[in-house]
């Protein structure tokens, strides 16, 4: 029989990992500002796949491959193909004949099982060939970054020098949405989505022109809050477009109704009332949602984080019980004892007074 999830100290499951797979990005948006190398001691792929296999254990149900740029990372189609049998186990522990009526004791002897794996990259170096490749591997879902919708919008957003440059990106991902989607990634069944931050001065005047491309394209936009996460991207609050005027400035020209958002979800949906598609908005300053946040981020060297707002040593080295001759019975036993320790609330707690900013590990690093 499987053992109930864990739980933190204010009452929160465990249900997503986010994995990073590298903190190396081909793009330098001001925003996250990534490295320019990995850190030392990478995780090897089945060291990864151990990180897997425990959360899954413990009751994660999604699995986000994040970075940097996973896209960088060589072995991620390797990685998916051999994470996604980890859906197939969802029959009992204790098989039975499948003509057995299914019981509560039955349900209860339920494995852990992966519900989806997810992946999420800025998009310019998704080729038809690479999003066929990863489909057939075993991706579920694919969101896409596109902070602007003209080659100087997406130059400013992406850190490169040149619109020229910006004008190339922007193709790259606008064809990278038609390979995923080609690729058998259905927009319809949430499979394929766009993720724009929009912070004030820089980009807020593509609000109304991404979202005109994403209702052009059949797919969801995501609009992101800027965040306070590192401390390289000068973040201040006057720089963040709040949730309400994102959805005022965007009903104003295309009526909405709401969809409202899934227990332990980061966005909340919006139908188009004249059947223009969905709009979603990720507002994790200005309407914090810590309340059910059920994520648990793992870098790239095997640090676990359980906030994105984490202080840089805060994390937990996973690699002592990564080792090869490790019993994978550790590690679960380091990652219970993380969570029900757990008790991040930190977007809940930003509008209390503070004297100084606190110190948060880099975006980069902990995969978004």
């Amino acid at each position: 029989m499987a053992p109930p999830p864990p739980l933190d100290r204010l009452g929160r499951s465990l249900g997503v990992l986010r994995l990073s797979l590298t903190a190396r990005c081909n793009l330098a948006c001001p925003y996250c500002l990534p490295d320019g190398q990995e850190p030392a001691g990478l995780l090897t792929q089945e060291q990864r796949l151990a990180v897997i296999r425990a959360a899954v254990a413990l009751g994660v149900r999604s699995l986000r491959l994040t970075g940097g740029e996973p896209l960088l990372h060589p072995g991620l189609e390797a990685l998916i193909a051999e994470a996604a049998p980890l859906r197939g186990q969802e029959a009992a522990a204790d098989a039975e004949p499948s003509d057995t009526p299914k019981t509560v004791a039955t349900a209860h002897r339920q494995k852990p099982a992966l519900a989806e794996i997810a992946l999420t990259s800025n998009g310019t170096l998704l080729t038809a060939a690479r999003a066929r490749a990863l489909r057939h591997a075993g991706l579920d879902r694919i969101t896409l970054s596109l902070d602007g919708a003209d080659a100087a919008s997406v130059a400013r957003m992406a850190g490169l020098a040149e619109a020229a440059a910006g004008e190339r990106a922007l193709a790259a991902v606008l064809a990278a949405l038609e390979h995923a989607r080609s690729a058998g990634f259905d927009p319809a069944a949430g499979q394929l989505k766009l993720n724009a931050v929009i912070q004030r001065g820089s980009n807020d005047e593509q609000l109304l022109p991404l979202a005109q491309l994403a209702r052009e394209r059949g797919v969801e936009l995501r609009l992101i809050e800027f965040m306070d996460v590192g401390t390289r991207n000068g973040w201040h609050g006057g720089a963040v477009v709040p949730a309400a005027e994102l959805l005022q400035r965007i009903g104003q020209r295309w009526p909405l109704e709401p969809l409202g958002r899934s227990a332990g979800g980061t966005a909340s949906r919006w139908r188009y009332r004249d059947g223009g598609g969905v709009l979603a908005v990720v507002a994790s300053v200005s309407e914090p949602f810590c309340g059910d946040c059920n994520r648990l981020r793992v870098t790239a060297d095997g640090i676990a984080y359980t906030c994105l707002f984490a202080h840089p040593g805060s994390g937990v080295d996973l690699r002592p019980w990564l080792a090869a001759d490790d019993s994978p019975t550790r590690l679960i036993q380091g990652l219970t004892a993380l969570w029900q320790r757990r008790d991040d609330r930190y977007s809940e707690d930003r509008s209390q007074a503070q004297p100084h900013r606190p110190r948060h590990a880099e975006m980069a690093y902990l995969g978004g």
